[in-house]
């Protein structure tokens, strides 16, 4: 089932870029780097239940109904859509049931503490993000890439201390929006605080789909597990790294950072006039209204 569902995604990223989806009957190989990126994922897929490995620090038990695309197929992907991947992206996930696909990083920040949790106010954090989103539009308008805003909280941020995991949305918009692609892009964000830094598993979805993607979110976080060594217990205050920020910063200006990544690849598929970009999440949120579509 899953199958299908990644060979409608990967047709509709080919009607975005006006392209073959498929090898022609004659078994000639896809021609754009976008086809070969795409092809390349569907067959990489590993599909739950199954335990897969996240670097050296982690461990991900995939439910059954999902598929992980690994680090290089996944990476090759994002670049063909002109999204830019860290040193520390592991890959993606999608589901049968689930709007939207997930992106998996590991960010070697250090240590966060999360003592300024216990004096969060949701009101400020917000502003925070908000600030910080105003502040990395200056790049955007640079690289030609759509402005957005923070409208507000899908989900004000939740930060449980006996685990070590951290929950927040927020609802994106296009600072210029497209009437004929109204609807509000969402990215659902979790994190699991590590040793050594920390994993973000970051849903990118719309405003309609996230309260039915939420548990299936959640349920993929708490399937995430540091290794024996790399847990957030196992810090060693004589020897190991302090992150430079506390655990408020990933709800305002370094997250506010990685919301604008995203934006890219709405970038791209809006471009080709396909759909509009759903603030950050646009590229991903489009995609999921384009996956019923069958190739022209």
């Amino acid at each position: 089932m899953f199958r299908q569902y990644l060979t409608r995604l990967i047709a509709a990223l080919t009607l975005a870029a006006c392209t073959p989806a498929f090898a022609d009957p004659a078994g000639e190989p896809p021609h754009s780097p976008l086809d070969q990126a795409a092809a390349a994922a569907q067959a990489a897929q590993i599909e739950g239940p199954t335990r897969v490995p996240l670097g050296e620090q982690a461990t991900l038990d995939l439910p059954q109904g999902y598929a992980f695309i690994p680090q290089a197929e996944a990476q090759a992907l994002m670049h063909a859509m002109g999204n830019m991947t860290g040193p520390g992206f592991y890959g993606l996930i999608l589901g049968d049931a689930m709007s939207g696909f997930v992106s998996v990083s590991f960010n070697p920040a250090g240590y966060v503490k999360d003592d300024d949790a216990r004096e969060w106010n949701a009101q400020e954090l917000l502003q925070n993000l908000k600030d910080g989103t105003e502040a990395a539009n200056e790049d955007r308008r640079a690289r030609g890439i759509p402005e957005f805003e923070v409208v507000g909280w899908v989900e004000k941020p939740a930060y449980e201390a006996t685990t070590h995991r951290l929950v927040w949305s927020a609802e994106l918009r296009d600072k210029v929006v497209n009437p004929e692609h109204p609807a509000a892009g969402v990215n659902y964000n979790t994190y699991q605080l590590g040793r050594e830094g920390y994993i973000s598993m970051n849903l990118v979805s719309d405003l309609n789909n996230v309260e039915a993607a939420k548990p299936r979110a959640r349920q993929l976080l708490t399937a995430l597990q540091f290794n024996e060594g790399k847990r957030y217990a196992d810090f060693d205050a004589s020897t190991d790294k302090v992150a430079a920020y506390g655990l408020a910063a990933l709800v305002g200006g370094v997250a506010a950072k990685k919301l604008g990544l995203l934006a890219v690849i709405g970038a791209f598929l809006a471009k080709f006039g396909k759909l509009g970009l759903l603030a950050a999440a646009g590229g991903l949120v489009g995609l999921k209204k384009l996956l019923g579509r069958k190739p022209a």
